[in-house]
């Protein structure tokens, strides 16, 4: 009789979490907020991008050992920077960096860390190098900026200062203040 009984209990149980487990799932109180999805950019290693001007040609090359973007805020940022381009006369002129970030849509080009710029002076063909610590390069003005410290070293003569505006189109450099340095014949 006794298990008689243990097998009715058994079957009851066995019923009743059938029914409770094969039932309609209870939902959360809270709902599930949906946001937008966050967009990661894109990053790319040993990386090489290249701006054309509208006759085809390449207005400046930027290689970078890793770029990352940051759709967020609008940049780009670069790791072991190399910046290609040419002045109006087609001098081929190339700055370096530690570290960089271009800011999509304005063209500008920030450049940090050991920034060195070097090429040759249209006219004569001597060598030349801009030495700091933060230069900006608008691409579409072809202006290159910096407030900081600067070294100019021109045919093996240097000058030092504070702060450097250069127009490429105009080939026009600006030393800005606190200019060391001479010149001689």
């Amino acid at each position: 009789m006794i298990y008689r009984l243990l097998a009715i209990l058994a079957l009851v149980a066995l019923i009743v979490g059938v029914v409770v487990l094969s039932g309609p799932q209870r939902e959360s109180a809270a709902p599930a907020t949906v946001g937008p999805l966050h967009d990661p950019g894109y990053a790319a290693r040993k990386a090489r991008l290249i701006q054309t001007g509208a006759d085809g040609h390449a207005l400046y090359t930027l290689d970078a050992a890793q770029i990352q973007q940051q759709p967020n805020q609008g940049t780009v940022d670069l790791q072991q920077v190399q910046l290609g381009f040419r002045d109006t006369s087609g001098t081929q002129w190339t700055a370096r960096a530690d570290r960089g970030r271009l800011t999509q849509e304005s063209g500008v080009v920030q450049l940090e860390g050991g920034v060195r710029v070097a090429g040759a002076l249209p006219d004569k063909g001597e060598p030349a190098e801009i030495s700091t610590e933060h230069l900006s390069f608008d691409t579409q003005s072809q202006i290159v900026t910096t407030r900081d410290p600067v070294t100019l070293l021109v045919s093996g003569h240097q000058l030092h200062a504070q702060g450097l505006i250069a127009r490429l189109k105009e080939r026009h450099v600006q030393l800005e203040s606190a200019v060391h340095g001479s010149f001689l014949p």
